[in-house]
């Protein structure tokens, strides 16, 4: 299983980010229903994208405690 982020929606195309900052561009009606910009995908071995519910959580979490204490909050 390999993770990617989406970074942004350009057109037709998600474009994505691995943890080693690889961008792949993929095409919307390939994206799980309801998919948005900071989600985390799973590619399964099959091919299949699925969103990672837990971890992108998480970093909604943790990007949201960041801003906080960037604003003193």
């Amino acid at each position: 299983m390999k993770k990617i982020v989406i970074d942004r929606f350009d057109g037709i195309y998600a474009i994505c980010a691995d943890k080693d900052k690889n961008f792949f561009a993929i095409e919307l009606g390939e994206l799980p229903q309801g998919t948005k910009a900071g989600d985390v995908l799973v590619i399964t071995d099959d091919g299949t994208l699925e969103i990672d519910q837990e971890e992108t959580a998480r970093r909604r979490q943790r990007a949201q405690e960041k801003r906080a204490k960037l604003l003193g909050l």
